[in-house]
């Protein structure tokens, strides 16, 4: 597994209004996930599950995991694991998770800064429901697309701005909503599969249920 402590240089690059609302966001997630129940469900997300099947079994990274849902089907589908989260208590869920299907994986517990990123790695990123604020996001993004080897993919789904108008789930702050054309500029050096800004019926747990508007995107590092 990837543990790691942090490092100045992710120390220097971090302000100091996002470590709080990175700390404040760590806090929100580690009490959310400290119940019993599997509070997105046990079953893999629909489109991540749909994209990933289509692929040859690799090396996939999973940001933001939480409670190990599309780890534990990636890793019984062949996959070999890499999911990091900021929560001690989804890391926890996941394990218990894993035991329970058998499955296993990598799942190390890291603040986004922490994470390597190591270059050329992966056959596919899974960015499912990861929201985050503005700068966080470009930077994770743009470290995700470093980290897919040639022909690798990011597959990712997220709430859109519409989403405020459902409340079906997702941050309530429309700078963490995610639409196609941001998604576009975060990728830029990616070659565009798929994208999609969709309304969708979800059924993932008490927090992901019901009409929602969502978008969809999928890119490939290509060969230059």
């Amino acid at each position: 597994m990837f543990f790691g402590q942090r490092t100045p240089q992710a120390e220097s690059s971090t302000s100091l209004s996002e470590r709080r609302e990175y700390i404040h966001m760590k806090e929100f997630w580690n009490e959310r996930y400290a119940i019993d129940s599997y509070v997105y469900g046990t079953y893999p997300n629909a489109f991540f599950k749909a994209q990933i099947d289509q692929l040859t079994p690799g090396k996939v990274l999973l940001p933001g995991e939480g409670e190990g849902r599309n780890a534990v089907y990636a890793a019984s589908e062949g996959w070999d694991v890499f999911a990091f989260d900021s929560s001690i208590e989804a890391r926890k869920k996941a394990l218990r998770l894993a035991t329970e299907y058998d499955a296993e994986f990598n799942y190390a517990v890291y603040d986004l800064n922490e994470y390597p990123f190591p270059e050329n790695m992966f056959d596919a990123v899974g960015l499912v429901y990861f929201h985050l604020p503005a700068s966080l996001r470009i930077r994770l993004h743009h470290s995700v697309a470093k980290s897919l080897k040639p022909e690798g993919k990011v597959i990712l789904e997220a709430f859109h701005p519409e989403q405020l108008h459902y409340k079906t789930g997702g941050p309530g702050n429309p700078d963490m909503l995610y639409t196609s054309e941001m998604l576009r500029e975060d990728f830029r050096d990616l070659s565009i599969q798929l994208m999609d800004e969709i309304e969708w019926e979800l059924n993932e747990g008490m927090h992901h249920r019901g009409k929602a508007f969502i978008t969809r995107f999928v890119a490939i590092k290509t060969v230059r």
